[in-house]
């Protein structure tokens, strides 16, 4: 089943940590009523107030979004025919200025294309007038109960993620909230943290989080990507140099270890660096202290080290490519982003809120309808969440109407994987799945069934194991389940 946030027709949504953080969400709501009809709106109002709701009242369309600018509400109560701005208009401000916000619209006219059209907008309901006060109360009671699980989801990625520098780290699925606890957790210490992942799945975001959430917070977060560095340029980057250490240095330079001094330095593409410039690393996280290019003296810092890869290090290490002091230096705490095709539920979070923002950026209101969403999640994303932006931000840009339709989504289509396959054309995603399960199988083998001791030695919890495992198709006979 796929849940359907905020910026995607039809939104449903869900989430045990952030159901208990909103426990204290009264039940009643905040509702306004708009209609151009003063006996109709105060009769109405009377109803709701009566309810214990809280209600204020709209003389007209545009009475109504202008107090859609000024406050927030739970639930809007609008006519669909109201003279200059009507109540599809008032629906699309709704949307616009408080997604979260739920919309019923009344019609005295009742007819199934009206109410169609306003359900295809984004509406919650609709109510035909003449309506009884049981049926108002229950379809707004419906949508309270909706914009409750949403303001849950809201609070949890507002309060509790804005405490933690996570406001752009999306994602409710099991796989990432492993990731959010780690992250959470590991953030108040200083130890040397080693983020892990396919390019494009936010590690640096994630390498952000911890420094904002850490003592450090409030001093300078300085990233280096080395594989954008020549191997000859990164030690005069990352340590400094003095005047006249090599040609070209006409003036002594910190560097980024001195820049990122009492903060974080984010050291991306490890993996990429050289065994010499290792060796000199490996120093400065062991002593304290680096020595600018030219120079004997040391200069001590104090800084975090947060490193990043997209490799595997293990075996580069088993290739000599890369030193395993240092591994275990940088390995203090390993995170690892679990690449889009593990955790598909987090798609239509991710499609919302990069949705969101092109609407935002254009003052556009473009929606993304289920059948382009299904399209969006069937894809296996090789590129991760960068490729995902891409893919919303290219189709918003080229559908030609409001909704963003399943035509409108441009990508490959996933290939059916079987039997006999041509090992030459498989996507990088298959090459990826037959890897894990080839390591995972060997590792059976080695702790002979035992889940827990493979859940150590892969470095994952054996949640995480025992799902891969089924999505893998790897035969578990003889294993035991984690409880």
């Amino acid at each position: 089943m796929v849940e359907l946030p905020p910026g995607v027709a039809g939104s449903e949504d869900g989430g045990d940590l952030a159901r208990r953080a909103a426990a204290s969400v009264p039940p009643r709501g905040k509702v306004l009523v708009v209609d151009d009809q003063k006996n109709m709106r105060a009769t109405t109002a009377i109803v709701l107030r009566q309810a214990g709701h809280v209600v204020e009242e709209a003389e007209d369309g545009a009475a109504a979004v202008q107090r859609l600018q000024q406050e927030t509400f739970d639930v809007v109560l609008t006519d669909l025919r109201m003279p200059s701005v009507d109540g599809m208009e008032v629906l699309r401000a709704a949307q616009r200025l408080a997604p979260e916000t739920q919309v019923i619209v009344m019609t005295a006219y009742g007819t199934i294309e009206s109410a169609v059209d306003a359900i295809r907008e984004g509406a919650y309901d609709f109510l035909a007038k003449p309506f009884k006060e049981d049926e108002l109360l229950l379809r707004v009671s419906k949508a309270l109960e909706k914009r409750r699980l949403l303001g849950e989801v809201s609070l949890f990625a507002g309060e509790f993620r804005k405490r933690y520098g996570l406001e752009h780290v999306i994602g409710r699925s099991a796989a990432m909230r492993e990731v959010l606890d780690r992250v959470v957790r590991v953030a108040p210490t200083d130890a040397t943290v080693l983020v892990t992942g396919e390019s494009g799945t936010g590690k640096e975001l994630v390498a952000r989080a911890i420094h904002v959430a850490s003592r450090r917070g409030d001093k300078p977060f300085v990233p280096v990507n080395c594989a954008a560095i020549t191997e000859t340029l990164l030690e005069s980057e990352l340590f400094g140099h003095a005047k006249g250490a090599f040609t070209g240095a006409i003036r002594a330079r910190r560097g980024l270890f001195e820049e990122a001094n009492g903060g974080t330095l984010f050291i991306d593409e490890v993996g990429e660096t050289a065994p010499g410039f290792q060796a000199k690393l490996l120093r400065a996280l062991q002593e304290g202290e680096i020595r600018r290019v030219g120079e004997s003296a040391p200069v001590q810092v104090d800084v975090r080290i947060i490193a990043a890869t997209n490799q595997d290090l293990r075996r580069a290490i088993s290739e000599r490519r890369f030193r395993e002091d240092l591994y275990y230096r940088l390995a203090v705490v390993p995170v690892r982003i679990p690449p889009l095709r593990e955790r598909r539920e987090d798609i239509p979070l991710l499609a919302a809120h990069f949705v969101q923002r092109y609407n935002r950026r254009t003052a556009e209101g473009k929606i993304l309808i289920p059948e382009a969403l299904a399209r969006l999640v069937e894809h296996e994303w090789p590129g991760n969440v960068r490729e995902l932006e891409n893919a919303i931000e290219q189709a918003a840009a080229l559908s030609p109407s409001r909704e963003i339709r399943a035509g409108d989504v441009h990508i490959e289509a996933v290939r059916d994987v079987g039997p006999g396959r041509d090992e030459d054309r498989r996507t990088l995603a298959e090459a990826v799945e037959d890897a894990e399960r080839r390591t995972i199988e060997a590792a059976l083998a080695r702790c002979e069934g035992d889940l827990g001791r493979v859940a150590r030695e892969l470095g994952v919890s054996p949640t995480t194991l025992w799902r891969r495992m089924k999505r893998l198709a790897i035969d578990a006979r003889g294993a035991v389940p984690p409880a």
